[in-house]
């Protein structure tokens, strides 16, 4: 020891005997200071263990936050074309899908700005990448006099130009359509503190934490001040005083703690001063930005349908249908009002209750100095708009369809630790279009399910699946009328007996057999006699009728099939032979193979399948007789690999020739058929399709397809009880309004005959080569060789 320290130690010393003791506590001095001595090692010691010990969790957890990767669901990129059917708002909605920031004037890439009828913007991804775009849509017309009612305008992309050069097509980025955690049902957009707009940040620290950057985990002044708050105060609750560190804190190391609060009602003292060390001590391990960050996007901000809501960035996706860049200074309040109770101040439960809360944070905001107060009354007036369907619009069920997928062709990819980006076939554009259609139809069969008055009230359900038939990409996915409502898949998991949508099937394996044997006993020409007939088999008796009750005697396959005739279907399968149906069928490999069994029955669709099932079973007909197997997954992209599913090939059901046969029957069914309202509502592709109706009105199909989008509808009732509509009825005008949106701008394109294929022009009552006096001709096919020969004698006189 240096002379200087035991001149100091014996300083302390000679300080501590002059100290005037009491008279009482001399005796005891000794012992006093060795006490102080050990109280103070021993807190010492303990505040060090807890520092070390509790350090130790939060290094570890922060160190998983920061390199936690979400996993991310994006859809396919979004495309623009001239005369594509999209309104300028509609695509604003996409470029907030795809995270572009809304400015005044555009200066870089992710950025957009309108200028009265057209959309400027920079493109950060795509074919155009880095180049400016500008998407002009027609000017409205002018009226010139005020009583005049403005004529409609079409909601089309007039005019796309690249650096002022006119272009047909324009490939953007691929839209995010959820971020999902893996093993939860939480939804939640990892953004980085530079992304959330200063208004979003100034909001939270306005109403939940304004002293943030001043103190050390814990705010001694707040503290104090709802003290004073609980003990004099006159509110019927107490005052909290939670920085956001400690909020942090709670919500990531305390959770079971906090669990077991939720549920007792009682809150725990103790899990307080814990709560609070851990702020503390969180505040040497992580910036106040990095913090902050941590709590923007983790903070619970309430339910909607089945998933939790956590982040400022996914809360302003499900509120307002918009990047987190592109909010509102109303909007921003709004999100930082429901932190504190996110059921109480839901805008979507309590709209009253999330205005007045909106209006604490504005003033909050004003008393903070993060704005004037002239701009927080302003915003006060700002009526509450949320997007009522923000889920539907992220594609849940196609999304929990896609969990299966993935855990099928890359098991165990999801538990891997790091990024995870899965690229999709779904297209954003269309998927829009198919709510809006499912939204819309759904809506008129209530209403005429309410007319009838039939008892309670029943909830018809409706699915929808659209996809490439070329590839079996899956563009469109709806799973039913409302997602927040009921999370059942519809689409991938109702079976429901396809009724007379199977019937195509049963003429491709009657011209399919026809070209086996070289025969022209059955062409689409062919007569087959529509009358009560009764069948007898495996000792029973049948006696099916058509969906009317009429009955059309001597009818062409075509026309058969045009109207769905029950009785000539039956007869064209005991023709061909129930069991070369059956074997046909059972070659698509689809569904449940031993529920089709070779009896007369087989015609009319006893099939049970899910909507997906009936669009992968429809690919045979536009591709020739082959199977596309569906597809979901365009890539994987994780931390180690970048991984491609493989393409499996689907199965040759039939000729190519046969099956086009049956296409080109089909297009009577919208043309002059059982579809024939989808022509009257505008609808006017070259298209094939056909509707289904199940015993006693159960269920609603139509399947309809142009040479690239292939779309099933299904409308229904979930306890299988008869919904009273049939599938013209009810699932048609869904499918019409989906075709003519998703096909709007599109080239009319036909189908393409294959080698073996010949045309006659032939009198459609009579099936045989029509003559000039003959007044309905129809330009039939036939398979080479197997043409009538004999002329219509019906109308030579005439």
């Amino acid at each position: 020891m240096t002379k200087r320290s035991r001149s100091k130690s014996s300083g302390w010393r000679k300080h501590l005997a002059t100290l005037r003791w009491p008279a009482w506590l001399k005796p005891y001095r000794r012992h006093l200071l060795i006490t102080l001595g050990v109280t103070a090692v021993v807190t010492m010691g303990s505040l060090a263990y807890l520092y070390v010990s509790y350090g130790r969790v939060i290094d570890l957890r922060l160190h998983g936050e920061r390199d936690r990767a979400v996993p991310r669901v994006f859809g396919r990129p979004i495309t623009l074309q001239t005369g594509q059917n999209l309104t300028q708002a509609e695509l604003v909605a996409r470029l907030n899908d795809v995270g572009y920031a809304q400015t005044s004037r555009v200066e870089k890439a992710g950025e957009f700005a309108l200028d009265q009828h057209r959309v400027i913007l920079i493109s950060r991804g795509g074919d155009r990448a880095g180049q400016p775009l500008t998407v002009s849509f027609p000017e409205p017309p002018v009226v010139k006099r005020k009583t005049a009612v403005p004529p409609p305008v079409a909601q089309r992309i007039a005019r796309l130009q690249v650096a002022d050069r006119n272009v047909e097509r324009v490939t953007l980025d691929a839209p995010l359509l959820t971020g999902l955690m893996t093993g939860t049902r939480e939804k939640r957009r990892r953004v980085a503190l530079d992304a959330i707009p200063a208004r979003m940040q100034e909001a939270v620290l306005a109403i939940e934490d304004r002293r943030f950057y001043y103190h050390p985990g814990i705010d001694p002044i707040r503290i104090v001040g709802a003290l004073i708050t609980n003990i004099f105060g006159n509110k019927t609750y107490l005052s909290g005083a939670s920085t956001i560190t400690q909020q942090l804190a709670r919500n990531f190391f305390l959770t079971d703690e906090m669990a077991v609060e939720q549920q007792t009602g009682q809150r725990s003292t103790l899990r307080k001063i814990r709560e609070q060390i851990m702020a503390v001590i969180l505040e040497t391990k992580a910036t106040k930005n990095e913090i902050l960050e941590l709590y923007l996007n983790d903070v619970y901000l309430g339910h909607r349908g089945s998933f939790a809501l956590h982040g400022v960035a996914e809360a302003s996706k499900i509120f307002f249908g918009k990047d987190v860049r592109n909010l509102t200074l109303s909007e921003a309040a709004l999100i930082a009002g429901v932190i504190q109770s996110p059921f109480f101040h839901s805008p979507f439960n309590n709209p009253d209750r999330a205005r007045d809360r909106r209006n604490v944070v504005l003033r909050a905001m004003a008393d903070g100095d993060y704005i004037t107060a002239e701009a927080a009354e302003r915003a006060t007036t700002d009526p509450i708009s949320v997007v009522a369907r923000a889920v539907d619009n992220e594609a849940p069920y196609f999304v929990d369809y896609l969990g299966s997928a993935l855990d099928s062709l890359f098991p165990g990819i999801t538990a891997k630790p790091g990024a995870l980006d899965i690229y999709t076939t779904l297209d954003l554009n269309l998927q829009r279009h198919a709510q809006e259609a499912v939204r819309e139809g759904i809506a008129r069969v209530d209403a005429v399910l309410a007319r009838r008055k039939r008892g309670p009230q029943r909830v018809a359900q409706a699915a929808l699946v659209a996809i490439d038939p070329r590839s079996g990409e899956i563009l469109s996915f709806i799973g039913g009328r409302s997602y927040n409502q009921s999370q059942f898949n519809r689409a991938a998991n109702a079976r429901r007996q396809m009724g007379s949508t199977f019937k195509p099937f049963v003429y491709l394996a009657a011209f399919d057999k026809a070209a086996d044997e070289g025969t022209g006993d059955i062409t689409p020409a062919t007569l087959v006699y529509d009358e009560p007939t009764t069948w007898n088999f495996d000792n029973q008796t049948w006696t099916p009728r058509n969906y009317d009750g009429e009955y059309d005697g001597a009818i062409t396959l075509r026309r058969a099939l045009a109207m769905s005739r029950n009785i000539a279907t039956v007869k064209v399968a005991e023709q061909t032979g129930y069991d070369k149906v059956v074997a046909l069928w059972r070659k698509t490999l689809i569904g449940t193979q031993d529920q089709v069994k070779p009896y007369p029955s087989v015609a009319l669709g006893v099939v049970e399948l899910t909507p997906l099932e009936v669009a992968e079973a429809y690919t045979v007909f536009p591709n020739n007789g082959t199977i596309k197997k569906l597809r979901s997954i365009i890539r994987v992209l994780s931390s180690d690999q970048e991984a491609t599913p493989k393409i499996e090939p689907g199965p040759n059901v039939a000729r190519s020739s046969a099956a086009f046969l049956v296409t080109h029957m089909l297009r009577s069914v919208l043309n002059d058929g059982t579809g024939a309202s989808a022509r009257t509502a505008g609808f006017t592709l070259d298209a094939a399709g056909k509707s289904g109706t199940t015993n006693d009105l159960r269920d609603a199909w139509f399947v309809g397809f142009t040479p690239e989008l292939l779309t099933v509808v299904w409308v229904g009732l979930d306890d299988n009880q008869p919904l009273g509509l049939s599938g013209s009825q009810a699932a048609l005008p869904i499918w019409t309004s989906f075709m003519m949106k998703a096909l709007a701008g599109r080239p009319n394109r036909g189908f393409e005959a294959p080698g073996g294929v010949s045309f006659v022009e032939i009198d459609r009552d009579t099936g045989k080569i029509a003559t000039p006096t003959c007044p309905r001709v129809t330009l039939e096919a036939f398979l080479s060789g197997t043409e009538p020969l004999a002329s219509c004698e019906l109308h030579h006189f005439q």
